[in-house]
Formats: C-alpha cells, structure tokens, sequence
C-alpha cells in the first residue's frame, strides 16, 4: 500500500474554482454553487483507496456535525478511471449509497481540478474559510490502517471547530497520508 504525503500548498490560498458533475445528483457544480457560510471542506477521496475506507465513517460523521453548522462538504475523485474502473462514476454513485454520504462526490474527469489544488493522495483535506482562504490542509487524525491508533477526526475537527468559532489554528499542519491520485 502506497503512502503518499499531502503537498502541503500554502495557507491563504485562494479556494481554485471547478464545474463538475456529481455522481449523486447527476448535476454540474462549481465550488462557488457549493460552498458554505462559515467555510468549505473540499475531500479529494475515491472509492476503493484502503485509506480512504478506513476513514469514510468519520468523514460522514464530520459532514453531520459540522453542514448544519454552515460548513459546505465536497468529495471529489480525480482517479483514472481507464486503469481504476471501481472508482468510475456509476461505483462512485454506488459508494456513495453504501456509506450513506449525501454531500456531493464529484467527479474530475479531466483531472484539472486535482491539479489546479495540487491534490496528490486520497484521502486529501482542504479547509477554506467564508473567503475562500485556504485555513488547513493536512490529515483527519493520526490513524492509518493497521497503524492500531483509534480514528478520531481530532485534526480536522480542531481545524474545523476553529474556523467555525473564530479560533486560532496552529500553523504547523500534518499532510494528510493515502494512496496516491491514479494520473492517466
């Protein structure tokens, strides 16, 4: 299992808009249609990354907690689907129904969104805030699978949590750790 490491772009930087269709509503959003009052996670994910399993639970749980508190949620696959069939867009729809996730998945056929937020592994977190300025970027918790540390979602919910209740964050952020995006 691969691990690669988030590139951690710099904080302030400005949320890169998108159009894209979603496999759960079959409709074609722009980062601007999505986003949230208090801010907006952005998750590049996909459908079979062992990573990305072991964390779509707290995933759900963090978009119940936080959407209601004026936090928009956008997953995103960028993966290959020619090489990486189970993370086609119909698999997607289906993944998304299993794991009960009904914020948007959408998907990034061209690739150009992963690229245009230098996205590299999955699961991938940006945290932007109510100005579309990048807040955080880095890893849900320290849990990785097999690593036997309990999954919390401690890092993104304080980076969540500070965004929402005009906390300070510190600036030293953990990347996130995944499998890497499937370039075509």
């Amino acid at each position: 299992m691969a691990r690669t490491p988030s590139n951690m772009i710099p904080l302030g930087t400005i949320a890169p808009e998108f159009y894209i269709k979603d496999t759960n509503s079959n409709h074609t959003y722009s980062f601007e249609d999505l986003k949230g009052s208090k801010g907006t996670l952005v998750i590049f994910m996909c459908n079979h990354c062992p990573f990305v399993l072991h964390v779509i639970n707290e995933i759900v749980m963090i978009s119940n907690d936080y959407r209601v508190q004026g936090l928009g949620i956008i997953a995103i696959s960028s993966n290959d689907i020619v090489k990486y069939p189970q993370d086609s867009p119909e698999l997607m729809t289906d993944f998304a129904l299993q794991h009960k996730i009904d914020f948007p998945y959408l998907f990034d056929e061209t690739q150009e969104v992963a690229k245009a937020y230098d996205a590299a592994c999955t699961p991938d977190f940006y945290l932007f805030d109510n100005q579309d300025k990048l807040f955080y970027r880095g890893q849900l918790d320290d849990s990785r699978p097999g690593n036997g540390i309990p999954l919390s979602g401690t890092d993104l919910r304080n980076a969540i949590d500070a965004l929402i209740y005009n906390r300070t964050l510190n600036e030293i952020q953990k990347p996130s750790i995944g499998c890497n995006i499937k370039w075509k």
